[in-house]
C-alpha cells in the first residue's frame, strides 16, 4: 500500500462497519410489532411451538437472514412476520430500526419497529408449525414495571469432550506457542439476563433485552 492511497483510505473508513466480522455470526432480524388497541399501542408477542428450536419460549416474529429471499434485514423481518402471523406485507408499516443486538452465543439480532394494521389479533392466521399462540401487552406495562435483572457466568473453553467421548482441541495453545494458561477454560465475565414476569408469559433473554431497549429509546431513560 502506497502513501498516494490516502484518499482511498479516507473514503473507506469514513463510513465504517457497524459490527466487525458480522458475517461470522448467525444474523437475524425481528419485527417489534405494535398494534393499536383501545386507543393505546400494544406489543405483540409469540409463544414458539414446542417442536421447534427454543420451543415454548416467547419471542418476536423474525428469523435468520437468507440471501436467497432477502435483500436486507428489513426484508427478513417482514418475510418472517408474514409467514408466522399469516399476514400480507401491506399490513406492516415499518417505522425504523432500533439497532443491532449482539448476543454472547454468536448471534446478532436487528430489531425493526413496525405497526401491524389489523383490527384484532383474531385476524391473524398464525402458522401453528412455528407459533403456538400470540398475545399482546400494552407498551405502558413495560414502561411502568421494572424489569428483573439476573446474571449467568460465561467461560471460554479451548477444548471439550465431543459426542464420541473424545477430547477435541479447538484452540491448539501449545502448538501455537500461546501462554499456557489459555489451555484451560478461562472466565469471560458475567452476562446479564433480563426477565419480565407478566400475566401472560415470562418474557426473558433476547426478547426482554429488545423490549427493555425499546422502552429506553422511546422514553430516553433507563429502567
Amino acid at each position: 500500500m502506497h502513501t498516494d492511497d490516502l484518499n482511498h483510505l479516507i473514503k473507506v473508513f469514513t463510513h465504517p462497519q457497524e459490527i466487525l466480522g458480522k458475517d461470522k455470526y448467525f444474523n437475524s432480524a425481528v419485527l417489534v410489532p405494535l398494534i393499536e388497541m383501545n386507543n393505546e399501542f400494544h406489543l405483540l408477542f409469540e409463544t414458539r411451538s414446542g417442536n421447534i428450536r427454543q420451543g415454548g419460549e416467547v419471542s418476536f416474529p423474525g428469523g435468520e437472514f437468507d440471501s436467497k429471499y432477502d435483500k436486507n434485514l428489513i426484508s427478513t423481518a417482514i418475510r418472517e412476520t408474514c409467514e408466522e402471523l399469516g399476514l400480507d406485507a401491506s399490513h406492516i408499516e415499518v417505522i425504523g430500526k432500533m439497532g443491532t443486538l449482539v448476543a454472547p452465543m454468536g448471534v446478532t439480532v436487528d430489531p425493526f419497529v413496525g405497526i401491524i394494521k389489523i383490527k384484532s389479533i383474531e385476524d391473524l392466521k398464525i402458522d401453528k408449525n412455528e407459533v403456538e399462540r400470540v398475545f399482546t401487552l400494552p407498551v405502558n406495562y413495560f414502561i411502568k414495571n421494572k424489569v428483573k435483572e439476573y446474571f449467568v457466568k460465561l467461560e471460554v473453553h479451548p477444548n471439550h469432550i465431543n459426542e464420541k467421548g473424545e477430547k477435541e482441541v479447538l484452540l491448539p495453545v501449545e502448538k501455537l506457542g500461546l501462554p499456557i494458561k489459555y489451555s484451560n477454560p478461562w472466565k469471560n465475565g458475567r452476562h446479564r439476563v433480563l426477565v419480565y414476569e407478566t400475566s401472560e408469559e415470562v418474557i426473558w433473554g433476547i426478547t426482554a433485552e429488545i423490549v427493555y431497549e425499546f422502552c429506553r429509546i422511546l422514553t430516553g431513560r433507563n429502567y
